[in-house]
């Protein structure tokens, strides 16, 4: 059987895959390894001092950089670990002085935990050139940095494995081409089997291990990548200086190299000593989106704008992230080629690119990128080029992709994170109508309405008095039958109905979306049919209790759930209903609130305000980024702000704490009346000061 992903199939992708262009990359690639080899040759390895090793600490002078420096951030043509936790070091020095070390190696001193890890690495360089690959499931402390020693092997050892290194790419590879995997395999065996799996066709006959990586990942990628909108310097004012020379930059130049942070947190602190925050939360979302900058790999898509309607070009990473001290500003730079064909003004302006940084719908993406100078269709009409694939949003795909999985989903989360916006956003790419996903709030709730007036798709809200019959069937009053007295007729409940359309068109997907699903009774409401629901169960007929009716469900039949974790956490569900729905987390976006009103930055307000609901409530009564939206795009006025804030945000938080003023005092600080325990009310105007004060403390930032 031909290996399918999106419709594409491995055979003829191959035979379509021009080699000779990844030539350039893969010279680059060799030039890399044989800059590892000289610098950490295989024999010298046993003695391999610690300070040439690790992270977060100064090496000696003369001796170039760390090991793991070199793999991480240096060598990007031999494959990339690059991004998450510098954990996949093994070990690594924090930046407060301490060793951070995995699991096995904990209360160790470092030189000795050093001595233990060191000790593996040769041992597991001396299996690999004795060809005895089993011997490596035994190094256990390895097991803990699975991408870093995957990429070491394979850089030392190009001929027994491929420089692919994330244990969940390998594993979709080996599906791809075939194979089946296993949870809890090491990388190194997948990695192993995936190269069995690629040397065993006859179209990678001849390649080398570079074109089968670079093949991989340009048609099957398993990366669900940001695409992120990037100011050239506020009004653009740096764009020409960006464009002639090839890359985007941006500042924040006090907090010296980025490469230097290994997570988000330790970043946060360094924001927070140079612009101190009252609150210390606000600045985590800017530390996430400077480590994304400076995470971005050759081929991620970025976009330069100037203000919230236009855009000057669109690009394509091409290298990676370097710090520019010698710069007179804006030291911290990314290399990118530019298309300067998807310049244009945008119909409608994008609030959320006020600042810096922003994340870019795809389905946005690609209507603006189906514009060019011979082009008559601008953003927002809806128009793309015929025949051109629509790429789907992230959080779409992954709901997609675990309905394809599991059958069945439920979206949790607190309020206002946008649960039933993505259920609907999944049934209308379902529904094949993903091109209208990231139109304006006009197109996007017309293509809803005449979805939902379909026959496919069926949306219901759970309630505590639904119950089987209206969901499966039962007898109900005949408000046709004419003679005297009530009288009863055996009706069809919504999903017996889906299933009955479902089962009549095995070719065509059908959903049901039930928002508000924990608020019914489960058990009662899916009765036996919950047993049916798991995918090897479908099509497997039941008799049902009250009409003895044979039923199954059809396997074309999809289900999607919201569920509010303020009303009810997923532990309070039954666990029959756990164990046959997949469950998806839908938190609260600061990027979707990216904007200012006033002084007020909305997207560190936002994280700050949940980060001291989280810390004296819970998570799950976190506020959701659509209390800060109007029609889909962050508030922009003072006033919008105060009706969000007094009436919505104020009164939710007044139900968590129960009338506990105290609980209200610790969340809202210097916004509650000392005195009454009460919320202070003020005009508008003052509310973007107050907020400010108390929340933020403004971390400076170029605008857009």
């Amino acid at each position: 059987m031909a290996s399918m992903t999106n419709g594409v199939d491995v055979r003829t992708a191959a035979a379509e895959f021009d080699r000779t262009a990844v030539a350039d990359a893969e010279s680059a690639a060799e030039d890399e390894r044989k800059q590892v080899l000289s610098q950490f040759p295989l024999e010298e390895w046993a003695e391999l001092p610690l300070e040439r090793y690790a992270l977060g600490q100064a090496a000696p002078p003369g001796s170039g950089p760390t090991y793991c420096r070199l793999l991480e951030f240096l060598t990007p043509n031999l494959g990339s670990i690059r991004g998450g936790s510098a954990a996949k070091h093994i070990m690594y020095h924090h930046v407060s002085g301490e060793w951070r070390l995995a699991a096995p190696l904990r209360g160790m001193d470092s030189q000795d935990a050093w001595a233990e890890l060191r000790g593996q690495f040769v041992r597991a360089f001396d299996a690999a050139g004795a060809g005895d690959f089993d011997a490596l499931d035994d190094l256990e402390v390895l097991r803990y940095g699975p991408t870093l020693v995957t990429k070491s092997l394979a850089t030392y050892f190009p001929q027994h494995f491929l420089p692919i290194y994330a244990a969940e790419h390998l594993r979709t590879f080996v599906t791809l081409l075939g194979g089946e995997t296993q949870a809890g395999v090491p990388a190194l065996r997948t990695n192993r089997q995936l190269r069995e799996l690629v040397w065993s066709r006859e179209e990678f006959e001849g390649w080398t291990e570079q074109e089968v990586m670079r093949f991989l990942y340009k048609h099957f990628n398993p990366r669900q990548r940001t695409i992120w909108k990037i100011a050239p310097g506020e009004r653009g004012r740096l764009w020409e200086e960006c464009r002639d020379s090839e890359f985007i930059c941006v500042g924040w130049d006090e907090l010296g190299d980025l490469g230097q942070y290994q997570s988000d947190t330790e970043l946060k602190q360094a924001l927070d000593a140079h612009w101190p925050r009252s609150s210390g939360g606000g600045s985590l979302t800017l530390a996430r989106r400077l480590l994304a900058f400076r995470d971005l790999e050759s081929g991620d898509r970025v976009v330069a704008n100037r203000g919230m309607d236009e855009v000057l070009a669109t690009g394509r990473v091409d290298g990676s992230y370097r710090y520019a001290p010698d710069r007179p500003e804006f030291h911290h730079v990314v290399p990118v080629v530019w298309d300067l064909s998807h310049a244009q003004k945008l119909s409608k302006p994008q609030r959320g690119w006020r600042s810096t940084f922003a994340k870019v719908d795809p389905s946005l993406f690609a209507r603006f990128t189906a514009h060019n100078a011979g082009s008559h269709s601008a953003p927002g009409t809806g128009q793309a080029q015929a025949g051109a694939p629509v790429a789907l949003p992230d959080d779409v795909q992954v709901v997609l992709d675990a309905l394809e999985r599991k059958g069945q989903v439920i979206l949790h989360g607190p309020p206002g994170t946008g649960k039933t916006r993505l259920a609907l956003g999944a049934a209308l790419a379902l529904d094949g109508r993903a091109d209208v996903l990231g139109t304006d709030a006009r197109q996007h709730a017309e293509a809803q309405a005449e979805m939902l007036h379909g026959d496919r798709v069926r949306m219901v809200t759970f309630h505590p008095s639904y119950g089987y019959e209206d969901f499966v069937e039962g007898f109900k009053p005949d408000l046709s039958a004419t003679g005297p007295g009530l009288t009863l007729a055996l009706t069809d409940g919504l999903f017996h109905s889906l299933c009955s359309r479902a089962a009549a068109h095995p070719d065509q997907k059908f959903l049901l979306v039930v928002d508000e699903i924990n608020r019914g009774d489960l058990p009662r409401i899916f009765g036996e049919l919950i047993t049916l629901l798991e995918l090897d169960k479908r099509n497997l007929p039941v008799a049902l209790p009250i009409s003895k009716r044979r039923f199954s469900v059809p396997p074309n039949v999809r289900v999607i759930g919201t569920m509010n974790t303020a009303d009810r956490s997923i532990s309070h569900l039954d666990a029959a209903v756990r164990r046959r729905f997949a469950f998806l987390p839908v938190g609260p976006d600061p990027d979707a609130v990216s904007g200012t009103v006033g002084p007020l930055d909305l997207a560190a307000f936002f994280e700050s305000l949940n980060t001291r609901i989280a810390r004296h409530l819970d998570a799950d009564h976190q506020i959701g980024h659509a209390y800060l939206l109007r029609d889909g795009e962050p508030i922009a006025t003072e006033e919008d702000l105060a009706a969000a804030f007094h009436h919505e945000v104020i009164p939710l938080l007044e139900d968590y704490c129960l009338g506990r003023a105290e609980l209200l005092h610790r969340i809202l600080g210097g916004l509650v009346d000392a005195e009454t325990g009460r919320p202070l009310l003020m005009p508008p105007q003052d509310l973007a000061d107050a907020l400010a004060t108390e929340f933020t403390s403004g971390v400076p930032g170029p605008d857009a």
